[in-house]
């Protein structure tokens, strides 16, 4: 015990930190910085990161690892986004919830496009695949309804469920054959299968919560679904079976979304609304990303 507290002494002494733990959150970014719509976190594969409403609606902007932010790109149409992902051409895709669209960005020369407009609601979230083939979380938030739309390359946009709830986070499994989307009122995280052309069959209740809302999800590579409890400040991270791994206690109340990064994939960086700003974590299994 006596080495161990000298060598700790050396340690601070020679202006050593101490190793930061497990599942606890740390800030990255300060506070009031995004507005109270910061979402959707995101890195190109350059490692840059990315995330809605710096400094006010109706922007992106990138965060340093330093977790500085600066303006990216203003959004033309008076659009502001909600989520961002991006295509194997490295262009970047918003869910564009106030026109009613899914916006597509040059990063050279950051003119932005719509890609998608058709009979949207709002596009709330966006999950990706291999195929650049979107799919898009749709709620209506007055009637408590929502569906899930796939958008393809090329812009066509096809509705492939129906008749849900307010649907929120959307995430595909680290295979692409499972779709979770989760419904923010109903507290309710669904599973699908999806077949080799986008379809979806097969939907059947993952977790049902009894309090709280939810908002965005991201697997790990080992396909567990990591879930923001929004008015909770809590990560919920679910099994692919539907069984509660743990529960991370973030600083702030109102977790939109997170997303994993950092040299090794097990850093996952989340967006809070009532901070304005953005906290951090260290998991022990990387993003589904970081899968080799």
């Amino acid at each position: 015990m006596v080495k161990c507290i000298l060598l700790l002494l050396i340690c601070f002494a020679a202006g050593a930190q101490p190793a930061k733990s497990l599942f606890t959150a740390y800030d990255f970014t300060a506070e009031n910085i995004f507005s109270e719509n910061i979402e959707g976190p995101c890195f190109d594969r350059a490692g840059n990161l990315y995330v809605v409403n710096v400094q006010r609606d109706g922007t992106i902007g990138r965060v340093d690892d330093n977790g500085n932010a600066t303006l990216f790109v203003n959004l033309p149409y008076n659009s502001i986004a909600n989520a961002i992902v991006f295509n194997s051409k490295g262009e970047m895709l918003l869910a564009d919830w106030i026109g009613h669209n899914v916006l597509k960005v040059n990063m050279k020369t950051k003119g932005v496009s719509v890609l998608a407009h058709k009979g949207f609601n709002q596009p709330n979230d966006l999950a990706i695949n291999k195929k650049d083939q979107v799919f898009a979380s749709d709620p209506d938030w007055k009637k408590g309804t929502g569906r899930i739309w796939r958008v393809e390359p090329g812009g066509e946009a096809t509705v492939v469920w129906d008749n849900l709830g307010t649907t929120n986070g959307i995430e595909l499994n680290p295979e692409e054959n499972i779709l979770y989307v989760n419904e923010s009122v109903q507290r309710k995280v669904w599973a699908f299968d999806v077949d080799k052309k986008g379809g979806l069959s097969n939907p059947r209740l993952l977790y049902e919560f009894s309090d709280f809302g939810l908002d965005g999800m991201k697997c790990d590579a080992r396909g567990n679904l990591y879930v923001t409890r929004y008015d909770k400040g809590t990560v919920v991270v679910l099994t692919p079976s539907g069984k509660i791994l743990r529960e991370i206690t973030l600083k702030g109340k109102k977790p939109s979304n997170l997303v994993f990064g950092g040299a090794d994939g097990k850093t996952v960086f989340v967006t809070l609304q009532d901070r304005k700003g953005m906290e951090f974590f260290f998991t022990d299994v990387p993003g589904k990303r970081f899968r080799k």
